[in-house]
């Protein structure tokens, strides 16, 4: 059992909740036992496992897999897990692992039906629980720009409880020559806007169709320049009286209306 939070490897490992160290190593951190479990999916990405004796007595089968799968597993106390977590209440698991994004051709090459686009959004939540949404509408890939929150923080990649294992993603893109690439390809690129048509009354015809959803950033939206290169801007009514929905709801909600329409 590794006791000591001060040993260099240990010390080397903690580094990776900062994004230098992640850009330096194309490594980041997995935590919590959902999260371990997708990523078991694809062992191979898994560098490392770091668990205390109270995760392994609870989750077994998961240590048990990762050790029949050669990830090197490696019994912590829990003052070593804390050092590797940037929780509050570690949850007994950290795991190395590679990052594993691909490119718009990637994507492309895929002949995507469904795509989420996020222009420089920056929430960690928000981020995690849009792809997390995206996952669970059948979408093709989810695209981050330049200037978006990073995927690997910690905080994004337990929002995305594993559903990041599960669809490709795009990081860094650049908003002009990714969605020229996408419109080139034949899919329609909807821009999600207050100032857009609602979107009840978007014919499932057209929701149906190959579509790119473009979301802006959280405090001011889309920017106008962006906003411009949309096909149409949607907004997503309010029959209520609340001020708003936040970015991942309204996310949510554009996303499955083009996955009934495409799946129906």
């Amino acid at each position: 059992m590794i006791q000591d939070p001060s040993q260099a490897e240990i010390k080397g490992v903690a580094k990776l909740t900062k994004k230098e160290a992640r850009s330096e190593t194309g490594l980041f951190l997995l935590e919590g036992p959902q999260g371990l479990k997708e990523a078991l999916e694809r062992p191979k990405l898994i560098e490392k496992l770091f668990a205390t004796e109270s995760f392994e007595e609870k989750h077994s089968e998961l240590v048990a897999r990762a050790r029949d799968s050669r990830v090197s597993v490696n019994i912590v106390s829990e003052s070593v897990l804390k050092e590797l977590s940037d929780t509050t209440t570690p949850q007994g698991v950290v795991a190395v692992c590679q990052q594993f994004h691909v490119s718009i051709e990637d994507v492309l090459a895929s002949k995507p039906k469904l795509v989420a686009f996020l222009a420089q959004i920056r929430d960690p939540g928000n981020a995690g629980t849009v792809l997390r949404a995206a996952d669970a509408a059948g979408a093709d890939a989810v695209v981050f720009s330049k200037g978006s929150v990073d995927i690997y923080n910690p905080k994004v990649v337990r929002s995305t409880t594993g559903s990041m294992f599960h669809l490709p993603f795009v990081i860094d893109a650049d908003i002009a020559f990714s969605l020229s690439k996408f419109k080139q390809a034949g899919l329609a690129v909807l821009g999600a806007d207050v100032a857009g048509n609602s979107l009840a009354s978007i014919d499932s015809a057209e929701l149906a169709k190959p579509t790119l959803w473009l979301f802006g950033n959280e405090a001011w939206g889309l920017e106008p320049e962006v906003s411009a290169m949309a096909d149409k801007l949607v907004q997503v009514p309010i029959f209520g009286a609340a001020e708003s929905l936040n970015l991942a709801t309204a996310a949510s909600v554009c996303m499955y209306a083009s996955a009934f329409a495409q799946n129906s």
